[in-house]
């Protein structure tokens, strides 16, 4: 696993590299072993796992607000919801986990790297999450590798307070489901779809994200 010294982070980041350095040290090992990450993954751990998802929680990038309360859904291995609570201790995190196995070595992961304090591991599916009476919504609703944009938009939106904001993870070639979504995202009252690229001089390629934020109450 190639793991960078810490003078080649960006120097926000620089304050979390003991933290990623744990993590991508679980990831390579019990990740593995859980199938969480695959073998191939390993010797870049860092720059296609961690960093790709840092990038994100920039704060120059300006796309998670200082304290934004955070939802991850299909939080899997914990991209991009753990490397965040790791970059950003400002954040609070909600990792949304249905699946047994998932949420408890997310579980597991938070109490090693003792982010108790601003992470929780909830293993529910987020579209039964957002219909529970005491769901009042979060700033920031994330995934990566979830799902496609037209079905993702409909888990993630009604986990959104008015006004907060989509920031999924999607590959390059994401252009073509944004315009397939176009129609889904007016019906479930998204305005200002659009596509977003992170980290120059940080990760190749860049990090492509696709923005939207739920519109506010008349």
């Amino acid at each position: 696993m190639e793991q960078p010294p810490a003078e080649a982070l960006p120097h926000w980041l620089r304050p979390a590299y003991l933290g990623l350095a744990a993590f991508a040290e679980v990831l390579a090992t019990d990740g593995v072993e859980q199938g969480l990450i695959g073998p191939r993954e390993v010797p870049r751990i860092w720059s296609r796992h961690l960093l790709n998802c840092a990038v994100v929680a920039d704060p120059a990038e300006n796309l998670l607000p200082a304290g934004a309360e955070v939802a991850d859904v299909g939080s899997g291995a914990g991209l991009p919801g753990l490397v965040w609570a790791l970059a950003r201790p400002d954040l609070k995190l909600i990792l949304i986990e249905p699946l047994l196995r998932r949420a408890n070595f997310l579980t597991a992961v938070v109490d090693k790297l003792e982010l108790g304090a601003t992470v929780t591991v909830t293993r529910v599916r987020a579209e039964d999450l957002a219909k529970q009476g005491d769901w009042a919504g979060v700033d920031v609703v994330t995934a990566r590798a979830v799902a496609p944009l037209v079905k993702l938009l409909g888990w993630t939106v009604p986990l959104l307070r008015q006004g907060g904001t989509i920031v999924a993870l999607k590959g390059s070639s994401v252009a073509t489901e944004v315009t397939e979504a176009i129609p889904v995202a007016a019906a479930l009252g998204i305005k200002d779809l659009r596509i977003w690229v992170c980290g120059q001089g940080v990760v190749e390629p860049l990090t492509t994200v696709v923005l939207a934020t739920r519109g506010t109450a008349q």
